[in-house]
């Protein structure tokens, strides 16, 4: 991107959050200044700044704002969390920031709140290196589940720069095959909300000088029967206990025509997505979106004046219809509550990165 896809800005611009307008791409690469939490939490309603592992660090570096503003932090982490509702990464990021903020305020300083400011500037920053070093790890990860020559992988959503403060979750492993000459075609589906895959998706790919192209969602299944996918690839906004994958709509039908195909379905997340919190899909909040996204097309009425319509951002996908997870700390492969407590177990993590959205804001 010519632009950051966040940026913390410092004094004399800031304190302040710069975000790439993702809702105006491809046309127009935009930026949206947040110099206040209220004008963050509109930012991350809007999709202006979105994915799992990116609203982390935006929920992160909106808490070091906070601070930095001399607000009330505990109020404006509450406000931030809560948000988008499904995307586990926002909270873990805000409550992670929060507790180095309230940490360094136990210390005796001089300047107690410059003190405690900073520590959680430190943090928001420490989130983003985690973030970009998780990125890697999961392409290193994932770059095996593909075949060695002329991969065809079908994907849904965005899952590349624009979700990461590194290359991204699914779209990194991708970016991995293409440099090393394994990818022959990457098959981008539309993805609602806000067609994200044709949109967001493409504008990478082409960025990124893959060959790539942009499908309907329904068309995956006519896709699939003809042979043209190897594997499908998708990242995750928030994992259940059980493995219970929630992402994007649609990508659960996904993974049953995949299972149907006998096509390998593979989510690529980092360990922050996995919600320990969540036993099962009950336990996920999906978020419904307006019925306007739906019945209008660039301002225009495609259905009737006052059609109901059903939206709904997000869908659960059971952990029996997913090959594998690749995560920055391996893969779990299947899928089960077992083997996402062995990665767990591994080395590699702070404690406090385990997700937790039981706690208290």
């Amino acid at each position: 991107m010519d632009i950051p896809v966040l940026r913390w800005l410092d004094p004399p611009e800031g304190p302040a959050i710069a975000l790439l307008d993702q809702t105006r791409l491809p046309a127009e690469e935009a930026v949206v200044i947040c110099r206040d939490v209220i004008a963050l939490e509109d930012a991350i309603r809007r999709l202006v700044v979105r994915g799992a592992p990116l609203l982390g660090v935006a929920g992160a570096f909106g808490v070091a704002l906070a601070a930095a503003r001399g607000d009330d932090v505990p109020a404006a982490a509450e406000v931030i969390s809560r948000a988008r509702p499904t995307a586990v990464n926002l909270a873990w990021g805000v409550h992670r920031v929060l507790l180095a903020y309230q940490a360094a305020g136990q210390e005796k300083t001089p300047d107690a709140q410059q003190f405690s400011a900073q520590a959680a500037l430190a943090e928001a920053r420490a989130i983003a290196e985690e973030d970009a070093a998780a990125s890697a790890a999961m392409a290193a990860y994932g770059l095996p589940l593909l075949p060695a020559h002329d991969a065809k992988v079908l994907t849904h959503c965005n899952t590349g720069r624009l979700v990461s403060a590194g290359e991204g979750t699914a779209f990194a492993v991708v970016l991995a095959a293409h440099r090393a000459g394994r990818l022959a075609r990457l098959w981008v589906d539309e993805t609602r909300p806000l067609l994200q895959g044709a949109r967001l998706t493409a504008y990478e790919a082409r960025r990124a000088g893959i060959d790539y192209a942009v499908l309907p969602d329904a068309a995956a299944g006519s896709l699939l029967a003809a042979g043209e996918v190897d594997i499908v690839l998708t990242g995750a906004d928030r994992i259940a206990a059980d493995g219970s994958v929630a992402n994007k709509i649609g990508t659960y039908s996904l993974a049953v025509l995949a299972r149907h195909h006998s096509v390998p379905f593979v989510v690529v997340a980092p360990m922050s997505t996995i919600d320990f919190a969540a036993p099962d899909r009950s336990a996920i909040m999906l978020e419904h979106r307006a019925a306007r996204e739906v019945t209008y097309m660039s301002g225009q009425a495609i259905a009737p004046q006052g059609s109901a319509a059903y939206n709904p951002a997000f869908d659960v996908t059971p952990a029996s219809l997913v090959t594998a997870l690749v995560t920055e700390r391996g893969l779990a492969q299947p899928v089960t509550a077992g083997n996402l407590r062995l990665l767990c177990a591994r080395p590699g993590m702070r404690d406090s990165a385990l997700t937790d959205t039981s706690m208290e804001l």
